[in-house]
């Protein structure tokens, strides 16, 4: 490892970021000509703009013979934007709950990822799998835009406003095709040159392309989720920002480890490791999404600060496992026999203490109290 394929991996996270800020403003651009809800953006063409690192990522590296790039980055990217991204995007604001999001948009994420589960006990993501997970996204895509269209002709008809979509000039539209084009070049560039480089640096350091994958790379090709969604925070716009990170989740499951299986002639291999332990997390921590949105209205402050506690210890365990640190078997220990059971027993008396608040109202016996926004 030399000073230049730092170099070059600098500039591919550079590249990664700038083209996909570039793609977000086009897309968010040709989305708002379509007068489509600031939710719906953020789950389909903002989270798809912003996933499309991993995908050129995962795509580059299947094509380039680096599986465990592949599936590394989709797995490491999944936990990274809910525990980082959204942790870190809670720290600034507290992140609005839409009911839309919990009934239907987070549900979709669990499933999607016991799937992957499911599909890689043989060992890897081979073509059918790859087109399943591509299908299923388009049937989510699909869906998504009809109950949203159908949700906007309603509040039309009773606002006595045919048509809410605002009138554009064209330039402006030919300047957003613009954008989203310079976007997926930049992106192209930026992950060839951030696959390349991090293969390189894992190969001089002995750590396996997967923990690469997991933890570098992931945190590189998540930076355009997260610069997102904390922009979205600060400027209130914060539905768009949780919106952001589960679609973008939706997508890397579907898309991106969806072509990357459908495209690779024997499929992703994975590591056990990676059905072991790093599905099932990123299986845990979509899970733990929901009962944090179900009792409330907003993803708090503290809560947000918790989840990206959570993201340092599981990127600590990755690089004391890589290293074979002796300081693993307590790390571990303290871990899976304090730190995982309280979160859950945490979790289920919260998630208790709220269908019963629910219940008590529904009987008349109290108040209603905060649940997630409707939609």
């Amino acid at each position: 490892m030399d000073v230049l394929t730092v170099v070059l991996l600098l500039a591919g996270f550079v590249t990664l970021v700038g083209g996909g800020e570039l793609l977000v403003r086009g897309a968010g651009g040709l989305a708002a000509a379509l007068g489509l809800s600031p939710l719906l953006v953020g789950l389909t063409v903002v989270s798809f703009a912003t996933s499309a690192p991993e995908l050129a990522v995962s795509l580059d590296a299947t094509l380039s013979g680096n599986p465990g790039l592949a599936i590394g980055n989709v797995v490491g990217s999944n936990i990274a934007n809910v525990l980082l991204v959204l942790g870190l995007s809670a720290a600034v604001l507290p992140m609005v709950v839409r009911t839309q999001l919990v009934r239907t948009d987070v549900p979709v994420m669990i499933g999607l990822s016991l799937l992957t589960l499911l599909l890689a006990l043989d060992g890897s993501i081979g073509r059918l799998d790859g087109v399943l997970l591509v299908v299923l996204l388009v049937v989510y895509v699909t869906r998504s835009v009809l109950v949203s269209r159908r949700q906007e002709r309603r509040a039309a008809a009773a606002a006595d406003a045919p048509d809410a979509r605002p009138v554009r000039d064209g330039r402006r539209t030919v300047l957003d095709v613009v954008l989203v084009v310079a976007g997926v070049g930049l992106l192209v560039l930026g992950a060839d040159l951030l696959v390349g480089s991090a293969t390189t640096i894992g190969e001089a350091l002995g750590v396996s392309e997967l923990v690469i994958g997991l933890t570098v790379v992931a945190v590189g090709t998540s930076l355009p989720e997260l610069a997102t969604s904390v922009i979205a925070a600060v400027r209130g716009q914060r539905d768009l920002a949780v919106g952001n990170v589960v679609g973008s989740n939706i997508f890397n499951i579907g898309a991106v480890l969806g072509l990357s299986g459908a495209i690779s002639p024997e499929g992703i291999r994975l590591e056990p490791g990676a059905v072991a332990l790093d599905l099932p997390v990123m299986i845990l921590v979509a899970v733990a999404l929901l009962p944090v949105a179900i009792t409330g209205a907003a993803v708090s402050r503290p809560e947000g600060l918790v989840f990206v506690g959570y993201y340092g210890v599981y990127v600590a365990y990755l690089v004391l496992d890589s290293t074979g640190h002796d300081a693993l078997g307590t790390f571990s220990g303290v871990v899976l026999g304090f730190l995982l059971p309280l979160t859950g027993i945490i979790l289920l008396v919260l998630l208790t203490g709220e269908l019963r608040r629910r219940r008590a109202a529904r009987d008349g016996r109290g108040h209603p109290t905060p649940g997630p926004v409707d939609a």
